[in-house]
């Protein structure tokens, strides 16, 4: 019978100790080497939390990993190097990103995003970036979005 884990951890710093290392325990399997996967298979996110899933079969003790990805604010605060964003986003503004920026982060969400295309996707990040006061290029993000309409960064933006 398969037992299935979800929780939040600390991207490429998991360790055996609580909340993990006492759950897998009762379930047979080799915890170190579980814990090294876990932290192999999320070290691209390192500093953030990210949601995992992780499905263990307690007759072979074979497992599976589910690492989902960080909230997109969460990975605009780590593309600026910031810690929160903005709590007045009309008045105050707490950083700037780049399109290509912009560009990364759609990419790194693109499996949970709902946006068929990389420019749909882009939008997305740019709705998030309103709210935390972050800008674009220089510009606020609605006014991103609507360039991003328009088609004035088509020539940057790679096809899906």
């Amino acid at each position: 019978m398969a037992e299935v884990l979800e929780m939040l951890v600390d991207a490429g710093k998991v360790t055996a100790g609580p909340p993990l290392g006492p759950t897998l325990g009762p379930l047979g399997v080799n915890i170190g080497e579980v814990i090294s996967f876990i932290n192999e298979k999320t070290k691209h996110f390192e500093g953030m939390k990210v949601p995992i899933k992780l499905t263990v079969d307690t007759k072979t003790k074979s497992y599976e990993l589910e690492v989902g990805t960080p909230p997109t604010s969460a990975l605009i605060m780590k593309e600026l190097g910031i810690e929160k964003g903005s709590g007045d986003a009309l008045r105050k503004k707490v950083g700037n990103l780049e399109i290509e920026q912009v560009m990364k982060i759609s990419d790194m969400k693109k499996d949970s995003m709902l946006g068929k295309t990389k420019k749909d996707r882009m939008m997305e990040v740019a709705g998030a970036c309103v709210s935390m006061g972050v800008t674009i290029e220089g510009k606020t993000a609605k006014e991103t979005q609507e360039e991003l309409r328009s088609g004035r960064y088509d020539g940057i933006i790679p096809p899906d």
